[in-house]
Protein backbone atom coordinates (compact mmCIF):
# COMPACT_ATOMS: atom_id res chain seq x y z
CA UNK A 1 0.00 0.00 0.00
CA UNK A 2 2.59 2.51 1.11
CA UNK A 3 4.67 1.75 -1.96
CA UNK A 4 1.81 3.01 -4.46
CA UNK A 5 0.90 5.90 -2.09
CA UNK A 6 4.50 6.98 -2.91
CA UNK A 7 3.88 7.69 -6.27
CA UNK A 8 1.38 10.54 -4.59
CA UNK A 9 3.06 14.26 -4.61
CA UNK A 10 6.13 13.44 -2.13
CA UNK A 11 5.30 16.43 0.37
CA UNK A 12 1.97 15.04 0.81
CA UNK A 13 2.83 11.42 1.26
CA UNK A 14 2.53 11.47 5.38
CA UNK A 15 -0.36 13.73 5.55
CA UNK A 16 -2.30 11.78 2.94
CA UNK A 17 -1.45 8.52 4.28
CA UNK A 18 -1.64 9.61 8.23
CA UNK A 19 -5.48 11.23 7.26
CA UNK A 20 -6.02 7.32 5.41
CA UNK A 21 -5.22 5.38 7.73
CA UNK A 22 -6.82 7.31 10.21
CA UNK A 23 -10.27 7.24 8.65
CA UNK A 24 -10.43 3.67 7.69
CA UNK A 25 -9.92 2.87 11.63
CA UNK A 26 -12.75 5.58 12.36
CA UNK A 27 -15.43 4.41 9.60
CA UNK A 28 -15.12 0.89 9.13
CA UNK A 29 -18.79 0.99 11.60
CA UNK A 30 -20.19 3.87 10.39
CA UNK A 31 -23.28 3.50 8.41
CA UNK A 32 -23.46 6.45 6.34
CA UNK A 33 -21.65 7.12 3.27
CA UNK A 34 -18.04 8.84 4.23
CA UNK A 35 -17.36 11.47 1.87
CA UNK A 36 -13.31 13.49 0.82
CA UNK A 37 -13.80 16.49 -0.53
CA UNK A 38 -11.14 17.08 -3.17
CA UNK A 39 -10.39 20.56 -4.22
CA UNK A 40 -7.98 22.23 -6.42
CA UNK A 41 -7.68 24.54 -9.11
CA UNK A 42 -8.24 23.19 -12.86
CA UNK A 43 -4.78 21.50 -13.63
CA UNK A 44 -3.80 20.62 -10.46
CA UNK A 45 -4.24 16.96 -10.71
CA UNK A 46 -7.14 16.08 -8.86
CA UNK A 47 -8.06 13.45 -10.83
CA UNK A 48 -4.82 11.95 -11.18
CA UNK A 49 -3.99 11.49 -7.29
CA UNK A 50 -7.80 10.55 -7.39
CA UNK A 51 -7.44 7.60 -8.96
CA UNK A 52 -3.98 6.80 -6.88
CA UNK A 53 -5.61 7.14 -3.47
CA UNK A 54 -8.60 4.81 -5.14
CA UNK A 55 -5.92 2.52 -6.32
CA UNK A 56 -4.23 2.32 -2.35
CA UNK A 57 -7.47 2.81 -0.67
CA UNK A 58 -10.55 1.37 -2.36
CA UNK A 59 -12.40 4.65 -2.08
CA UNK A 60 -14.55 5.19 -5.08
CA UNK A 61 -13.76 8.31 -7.10
CA UNK A 62 -16.75 10.84 -7.97
CA UNK A 63 -16.08 13.48 -10.22
CA UNK A 64 -18.55 16.17 -10.04
CA UNK A 65 -17.43 17.49 -13.49
CA UNK A 66 -17.11 14.05 -14.98
CA UNK A 67 -20.69 13.47 -13.65
CA UNK A 68 -22.00 16.92 -15.43
CA UNK A 69 -20.13 16.37 -18.56
CA UNK A 70 -22.15 12.90 -18.79
CA UNK A 71 -25.27 14.57 -18.14
CA UNK A 72 -24.30 16.81 -20.73
CA UNK A 73 -24.92 14.45 -23.59
CA UNK A 74 -27.31 12.12 -22.21
CA UNK A 75 -29.81 11.36 -24.68
CA UNK A 76 -32.84 13.33 -23.55
CA UNK A 77 -30.84 15.06 -20.43
CA UNK A 78 -33.81 17.75 -19.25
CA UNK A 79 -30.21 19.61 -17.96
CA UNK A 80 -28.12 19.21 -21.24
CA UNK A 81 -28.30 22.85 -22.58
CA UNK A 82 -27.76 24.54 -19.32
CA UNK A 83 -24.33 22.10 -18.27
CA UNK A 84 -23.31 23.28 -21.25
CA UNK A 85 -23.65 26.91 -20.79
CA UNK A 86 -22.28 26.75 -17.16
CA UNK A 87 -18.89 24.67 -18.76
CA UNK A 88 -18.31 26.34 -21.92
CA UNK A 89 -18.26 29.51 -19.48
CA UNK A 90 -16.51 28.35 -17.14
CA UNK A 91 -19.27 28.99 -14.42
CA UNK A 92 -20.54 27.03 -11.74
CA UNK A 93 -23.62 24.91 -12.66
CA UNK A 94 -26.72 24.63 -10.12
CA UNK A 95 -26.05 22.99 -6.96
CA UNK A 96 -29.33 20.99 -7.15
CA UNK A 97 -28.41 19.53 -10.61
CA UNK A 98 -25.08 18.86 -8.79
CA UNK A 99 -26.17 17.48 -5.94
CA UNK A 100 -28.32 15.11 -7.38
CA UNK A 101 -25.93 13.64 -9.77
CA UNK A 102 -23.50 12.73 -7.05
CA UNK A 103 -26.16 11.28 -4.65
CA UNK A 104 -27.41 9.00 -7.29
CA UNK A 105 -23.79 8.11 -8.54
CA UNK A 106 -23.46 7.59 -4.73
CA UNK A 107 -26.72 5.06 -4.55
CA UNK A 108 -25.74 3.07 -7.18
CA UNK A 109 -22.40 2.30 -5.72
CA UNK A 110 -21.99 -1.10 -3.89
CA UNK A 111 -19.12 0.79 -1.93
CA UNK A 112 -19.80 3.59 1.27
CA UNK A 113 -15.93 5.24 0.76
CA UNK A 114 -16.00 8.55 -1.72
CA UNK A 115 -13.75 10.99 -2.90
CA UNK A 116 -15.64 13.30 -4.20
CA UNK A 117 -13.75 15.71 -6.77
CA UNK A 118 -14.30 19.30 -7.68
CA UNK A 119 -16.83 20.01 -5.36
CA UNK A 120 -17.94 21.93 -3.30
CA UNK A 121 -16.62 25.25 -5.65
CA UNK A 122 -18.54 28.19 -3.93
CA UNK A 123 -20.81 28.98 -1.11
CA UNK A 124 -24.12 27.81 -3.20
CA UNK A 125 -22.85 24.71 -3.41
CA UNK A 126 -21.92 24.63 0.16
CA UNK A 127 -25.10 25.34 1.30
CA UNK A 128 -26.70 23.16 -0.83
CA UNK A 129 -24.90 20.07 -0.33
CA UNK A 130 -25.43 21.03 3.34
CA UNK A 131 -28.93 21.22 2.88
CA UNK A 132 -29.63 18.33 0.53
CA UNK A 133 -26.61 15.92 1.95
CA UNK A 134 -25.80 16.91 5.23
CA UNK A 135 -27.73 14.44 7.64
CA UNK A 136 -26.83 11.86 4.61
CA UNK A 137 -23.48 11.57 4.41
CA UNK A 138 -20.58 11.82 6.68
CA UNK A 139 -17.75 14.54 5.95
CA UNK A 140 -14.25 12.98 6.85
CA UNK A 141 -11.74 15.17 5.03
CA UNK A 142 -10.79 17.71 2.34
CA UNK A 143 -7.59 17.27 0.29
CA UNK A 144 -6.94 20.54 -1.67
CA UNK A 145 -4.35 20.18 -4.24
CA UNK A 146 -2.53 23.39 -4.56
CA UNK A 147 -0.57 24.04 -7.48
CA UNK A 148 0.06 27.55 -9.39
CA UNK A 149 -1.86 29.10 -11.78
CA UNK A 150 1.15 28.81 -14.64
CA UNK A 151 1.49 24.99 -14.28
CA UNK A 152 -2.04 24.43 -13.80
CA UNK A 153 -2.99 26.41 -17.10
CA UNK A 154 0.05 24.62 -19.13
CA UNK A 155 -1.40 21.09 -18.55
CA UNK A 156 -4.71 22.24 -18.89
CA UNK A 157 -3.79 23.33 -22.33
CA UNK A 158 -1.67 20.52 -22.94
CA UNK A 159 -4.60 18.09 -22.38
CA UNK A 160 -6.40 19.81 -24.68
CA UNK A 161 -3.82 19.51 -27.33
CA UNK A 162 -3.77 15.75 -26.70
CA UNK A 163 -7.45 15.64 -27.42
CA UNK A 164 -9.23 15.99 -24.08
CA UNK A 165 -12.21 16.46 -25.55
CA UNK A 166 -12.77 18.80 -22.95
CA UNK A 167 -14.74 21.93 -24.33
CA UNK A 168 -13.16 24.42 -21.85
CA UNK A 169 -9.15 23.61 -21.80
CA UNK A 170 -8.71 26.27 -23.90
CA UNK A 171 -7.05 29.71 -22.57
CA UNK A 172 -10.49 31.75 -22.68
CA UNK A 173 -12.71 29.37 -20.51
CA UNK A 174 -9.24 28.78 -18.12
CA UNK A 175 -9.37 32.30 -17.23
CA UNK A 176 -12.68 32.36 -16.54
CA UNK A 177 -12.35 29.28 -14.47
CA UNK A 178 -9.04 30.92 -12.62
CA UNK A 179 -11.32 33.74 -11.77
CA UNK A 180 -14.25 31.47 -10.38
CA UNK A 181 -11.54 29.59 -8.29
CA UNK A 182 -10.04 32.14 -6.26
CA UNK A 183 -13.24 34.32 -5.92
CA UNK A 184 -15.85 31.17 -4.87
CA UNK A 185 -13.58 28.05 -3.88
CA UNK A 186 -10.58 29.64 -1.82
CA UNK A 187 -13.81 30.50 0.73
CA UNK A 188 -14.62 27.21 1.60
CA UNK A 189 -11.25 26.12 1.45
CA UNK A 190 -10.96 28.57 4.02
CA UNK A 191 -13.93 27.21 5.57
CA UNK A 192 -12.97 23.98 6.12
CA UNK A 193 -9.44 24.99 7.22
CA UNK A 194 -11.25 26.87 9.93
CA UNK A 195 -12.91 23.06 11.11
CA UNK A 196 -9.83 21.46 11.08
CA UNK A 197 -10.80 19.15 7.80
CA UNK A 198 -7.76 20.02 5.60
CA UNK A 199 -4.72 18.27 4.21
CA UNK A 200 -3.07 21.16 1.82
CA UNK A 201 -1.05 19.34 -1.21
CA UNK A 202 1.83 20.36 -2.44
CA UNK A 203 0.39 20.08 -6.51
Amino acid sequence: MLGRLGRLVPAAVRSVQESFHTLQARTSVMGKPNVIFVLGGPGAGKGTQCARIVESFGYVHLSAGDLLRAERIAPGSEFGELIEHHITNGTIVPVEITCSLLERAMTKSEKNDFLIDGFPRNEDNLTGWNKQMGEKVNVRRVLFFHCSQDICTARCLARGAAGSGRTDDNEESLRKRFVTYETATMPIIRHYEAMNLVSQIDA
